[in-house]
């Protein structure tokens, strides 16, 4: 591109994105602060994208922290851990962080207090390890990416020597509203995420890592630049703070110059994206053995009496957290996660899980926003999607429950980011409902994998039933034959027996 071209591209408005108020401090300055042990903790055993952990625990049993709970099934599943010690108290449904509301299996742990770590082994130095054994052992922690796609991180790694991954990119750029767990993580664990980019370089095979950051967080470059220092194969880049930066195509084509194309990935261009939070996870998994029991969630809104960022053992109840930050009021709306990308919560009993990067507890003039009017077709949203959907057609489909006409206008395309809904005039919570109907399609193709497994046991059984009877025939009409044939060697004997005497 010339100079001429470089001069009218800056002169020309980005076509995508919003820029919300960011509403981030004074939550991103206070202390990082830890949640006292609650007494039960409930664990999920769905805490990423893929297959449901398969428990390996009793009711009754006494377990350690960290120790496995619940082991990967399949290829695209993440191994779930104590995150404390205690007994098993249960294993059964609690309700899904999730705008669907719909119940999901967990185990649930009661805490004995004590918060015993069990023997995880010997930590080794990661970059005398292989890299399939790097992968190996953040599968076995339960290592999923905590920027919210909570995709099992080990499949990323293996990815990247499959792919001939050249570039890692890190994601530091948090452009959700209200958040600052990435922020704060970077300011106090700067040299521990650091050291996690350098064992995912090892483990992919990159040469290497660009981390972006959103320059609205001077201290957490800061941090992260000074602990990059003599390590020449990472650089930090500030990169402009607009939502959603944090989208992996947006922040690798901000940091490349590079588009990726609507219906490719990054690992098409050799470029493999994970987030800050990840890498400290695989940091702790690989120098010291542990697994991921616990994260960093921000704690925000106009509700909240001490807002800020708080560790938080992976189980605790939402109740758990804002009674330990307390409120200044009842909240009009209870957020998972950002504002723009977040689950409303439809109540406080709910587990925090690996992908729960915030509890906002907003008030009614906060929340004021979210009162929808009807639909004024004015293609708002359709401007301002990232990923160039219709989102007024596929809510429109959803609301007469019209699912496969939604997902055929790009449902499952859409990044869920929140952008239709911040610049919809009527308030039109789109994201809400997008989020919705793929929780909606998700129950629907668990529940017909359960119809086809039945089907499947029923035919299996009826034909099992037939061959059994089949085999019964076959011994009845042998055995008859076998009477037939003795019966008629009798009479042969016999009669052969009276000629003689007659002779």
């Amino acid at each position: 591109m010339g100079l001429i071209e470089k001069f009218f591209a800056l002169l020309e408005p980005q076509h995508w994105g919003v820029h919300p108020d960011d509403h981030k401090r004074p939550a991103a300055d206070a202390p990082l602060r830890s949640l006292p042990l609650p007494e039960r903790l409930y664990i999920p055993l769905q805490q990423h994208i893929g297959a449901a952990a398969r428990p390996i625990v009793l009711v009754g049993q006494s377990v350690l922290k960290g120790q496995l709970l619940a082991e990967a099934q399949g290829a695209t599943s993440a191994a779930i851990h104590a995150s404390t010690s205690g007994t098993v108290a249960a294993i059964g449904d609690v309700t899904a962080p999730h705008p669907s509301g719909l119940p999901f299996a967990a185990i649930t742990l009661a805490a004995d207090g004590d918060d015993r770590w069990a023997d995880t082994g010997t930590a080794v130095d990661p970059f005398a390890l292989p890299p399939p054994e790097v992968a190996r052992r953040v599968a076995a922690a339960g290592v999923v990416g905590l920027g919210g796609a909570t995709f099992p991180s080990a499949l990323k790694l293996g990815l990247g020597l499959k792919a001939e991954i050249h570039t890692l990119i890190i994601n530091g750029g948090e452009c959700e509203p209200y958040l600052s767990c990435d922020d704060r993580l970077m300011r106090d664990f700067a040299t521990e995420t650091v050291d996690g980019i350098r064992i995912m370089l090892h483990a992919t095979g990159a040469k290497q890592a660009l981390v972006g950051i959103e320059d609205n967080k001077p201290e957490a470059i800061a941090a992260m630049t000074a602990a990059a220092q003599g390590y020449s194969e990472i650089a930090i880049r500030p990169v402009p703070a607009r939502y959603p930066m944090g989208s992996e195509k947006h922040l690798f084509s901000e940091l490349t110059g590079t588009e990726v194309p609507a219906d490719g990935r990054t690992t098409d261009l050799g470029a493999l994206v994970h987030n800050v939070g990840t890498a400290w996870a695989v940091h702790e998994a690989l120098r010291n053995n542990r697994p991921l029991v616990e994260r960093i969630v921000t704690v925000n809104g106009g509700a909240v009496a001490r807002p800020g960022n708080i560790r938080v053992p992976v189980g605790a109840l939402v109740e758990d957290v804002l009674a330990f930050v307390g409120l200044r009021e009842e909240p009009a709306r209870l957020v998972m996660g950002g504002p723009m990308m977040g689950s409303l919560l439809p109540h406080r009993r709910v587990p925090v899980v690996k992908g729960s990067s915030g509890i906002l507890a907003l008030t009614a003039v906060e929340a004021a926003g979210f009162d929808p009017g009807p639909c004024i077709r004015c293609s708002s949203c359709v401007r301002a999607c990232p990923v160039g959907l219709l989102p007024l057609e596929m809510s429109a489909r959803i609301a007469n429950g019209d699912l496969d006409g939604a997902v055929a206008f790009g449902l499952k395309d859409c990044i869920a980011c929140g952008c239709c809904s911040f610049v919809c005039p009527s308030r039109i919570p789109l994201v809400h409902y997008f989020n919705h109907a793929k929780g909606e399609l998700a129950a629907q193709g668990r529940a017909q994998l359960r119809n086809e497994a039945a089907k499947r046991l029923v035919a299996a059984r009826a034909e099992r039933l037939e061959r059994d009877a089949r085999e019964k025939a076959e011994v009845a009409a042998r055995r008859k034959a076998e009477r037939a044939a003795a019966k008629a060697a009798e009479a042969a004997r016999s009669a052969a027996a009276s000629s003689e005497a007659t002779t």
